[in-house]
C-alpha cells in the first residue's frame, strides 16, 4: 500500500489517478500512526513552501522512522523542496533536511517568465533507479517559482535560465520538482520505477 500524505497542499486526485493507472494500491492516512503499514510514502505539494508547516512533528517523526527503515519516500513539487533544509520562499519554515541545501527563487535572466510553467526537458547526470528507462531530453511538466540546487544527490537536471534539480535520489528517498502525474509517458515511467522500489521493500515481485 502507498500512503499519499494529505496536508492540505497537494493535488491528490491527479496523483492518485496516475498511481492507479500503473497498478498501485493507494490510501490517504488520517493520522501519522497509520504510516506504519505503508510500503511507500508520497508527499505531494503545490503552492507555498509555508504550507509544509502542516506536516507537524508527529508526521515528521513517523515519516522519518519509515524512511530510516528503508521504506521508499517520494516528494513531488513542494514535496521535493520540503526534503531539503529549507527555502527562500519561507525562511522561518524548516524543511525535512534529508537533502543538504536550500531551495532558491528562479531569478532568470532575459524574457523568461516566473513562475516556470509548462513542459521542459530533463537530463540525468548519473544512473539512478528513479530515472531508469527515461531518455535524456524527455519532456516533463513543471509549475513552480522556487527550485532545489544541483547537488551530488541530483538525479535529473533542468535549465530555466539557471540549472536546478528536477529530481533527486539517495538510497530510498527521492523527489521530483515536476508533476509526474501530468507528464505523460515519461512521468508514468518515473512513477513506475518508484513503485517498483516500494514493491521490493514490501517483499513483492
Amino acid at each position: 500500500m502507498i500512503a499519499l500524505v494529505d496536508y492540505g497542499a497537494g493535488n491528490l486526485a491527479s496523483v492518485r489517478k496516475a498511481l492507479s493507472a500503473i497498478g498501485a494500491d493507494v490510501w490517504t492516512p488520517t493520522i501519522a500512526g497509520e504510516l506504519g503499514r505503508a510500503h511507500g510514502i508520497i508527499v505531494p505539494g503545490v503552492g507555498h513552501f509555508d504550507s509544509t508547516k502542516a506536516l507537524t512533528a508527529e508526521w515528521r517523526t513517523a515519516i522519518k522512522t519509515m524512511a530510516d527503515d528503508g521504506v521508499p519516500l517520494l516528494g513531488i513539487c513542494v514535496g521535493l523542496q520540503w526534503l531539503f533544509e529549507g527555502s527562500e520562499e519561507a525562511t522561518d519554515t524548516d524543511g525535512f533536511g534529508l537533502f543538504k541545501g536550500r531551495c532558491f527563487h528562479l531569478k532568470t535572466p532575459g524574457a523568461l517568465k516566473i513562475p516556470h510553467v509548462g513542459w521542459n526537458s530533463i537530463t540525468s547526470p548519473r544512473p539512478t533507479r528513479l530515472m531508469r528507462g527515461v531518455n535524456d531530453g524527455a519532456q516533463v511538466y513543471f509549475t513552480h517559482s522556487y527550485a532545489a540546487p544541483v547537488t551530488d544527490d541530483t538525479a535529473a537536471i533542468t535549465e530555466y535560465g539557471v540549472a536546478f534539480s528536477a529530481a533527486v535520489e539517495r538510497n530510498n528517498v527521492a523527489g521530483v520538482q515536476f508533476h509526474p502525474e501530468k507528464s505523460g509517458d515519461a512521468g508514468l515511467q518515473i512513477l513506475s520505477n518508484w513503485l517498483n522500489l516500494s514493491r521490493r521493500s514490501s517483499g513483492g515481485a
